[in-house]
């Protein structure tokens, strides 16, 4: 009697396929022999070099497009940088919003923002996001339309030649050498405030590497709200975990994003000795959030 083999395949994030033999008659796991292991393995090998070859070569076509738009803007920064931190920046911004526009048109990555509650454009805010890939910041610029925004920012991007100018022209810097650095950005924030500009903080810090929905959140977006009474506004990436893994730069999947406009988070009433109250206030809110749309990172324990 000639016997059929079936195989089924399960695709992971890091381009691997797991490969089972299955009976043809249950569709339920068979019994490998040692040659059917070796097809099955011979198989899974090939296409993961495939998989990993398009993904490089399209992360290579990806960085092109990146540099290329990057050096047509970069004498309009500079010009723009010589009208001053608001509105050169202002402009500058204006610019960043098409390179983001651009860059994903380019990626492939097919953007969609989802508000579950009115969003007035007029107002401020402090926008807190979870950081879970390098693709966040295009998204947000792609996100955050119609107000003018300044982003806390690392400053050991600011080394980063060219787009190190770029970046020092939009973003305020935070510097971690030290308190008294780490208060002088702040410091800036609460400026930039002042001026009729909404921030943009990640309040995770650094990349969420776990699988919980969020990391632990530091103490300064929610110091500064409540400082400067302004709302905070919570907004949320869906899919820049499965567009580019933190890993690595060489994970890039085009495909769908999404971002969501979660309720702002008023702080009227409330004083510097409420900052933990809404730190695990707006914790508690995204946590939910990101479990209510099952983002792709979340893992049971």
């Amino acid at each position: 009697m000639k016997t059929e083999q079936c195989f089924s395949k399960n695709i992971h994030n890091n381009g691997l396929y797991m490969v089972e033999n299955l009976s043809p008659a249950t569709g339920n796991p068979g019994q490998r022999t040692q040659g059917q292991t070796g097809i099955c393995y011979i198989r899974c090998t090939n296409m993961r070099y495939l998989y990993r070859s398009i993904q490089v070569i399209f992360t290579i076509w990806a960085f092109i497009a990146f540099t290329a738009f990057l050096l047509l803007i970069f004498p309009i920064v500079v010009v723009a940088s010589f009208f001053g931190k608001i509105k050169g920046g202002n402009f500058t911004y204006k610019l960043c919003r098409i390179w983001a526009e651009f860059v994903l048109l380019m990626l492939g990555i097919f953007h969609k923002t989802i508000f579950e509650a009115p969003h007035d454009r007029n107002k401020q805010y402090v926008f807190v996001f979870n950081h879970i890939s390098f693709l966040d910041i295009p998204v947000l610029l792609k996100s955050i339309r119609g107000q003018h925004i300044r982003v806390l920012g690392k400053a050991e991007m600011a080394k980063i030649p060219i787009f190190g100018f770029l970046y020092r022209n939009t973003a305020v810097m935070v510097e971690r050498d030290s308190p008294e650095k780490r208060t002088r950005s702040v410091m800036q924030l609460k400026s930039v405030i002042k001026k009729g500009i909404s921030i943009v903080i990640a309040p995770e810090g650094t990349f969420n590497m776990t699988n919980k929905p969020l990391k632990e959140f530091f103490d300064g977006a929610f110091r500064i709200a409540i400082e400067t009474k302004t709302p905070i506004k919570p907004i949320l990436f869906l899919d820049t975990y499965d567009r580019m893994h933190y890993n690595s730069i060489f994970s890039l999947t085009p495909g769908k994003s999404r971002t969501i406009y979660l309720d702002e988070v008023n702080v009227d009433g409330l004083t510097i000795n409420d900052i933990a109250f809404l730190r695990e206030k707006v914790y508690r809110i995204m946590e939910e959030a990101l479990r209510r749309y099952k983002a792709s990172w979340i893992k049971p324990m």
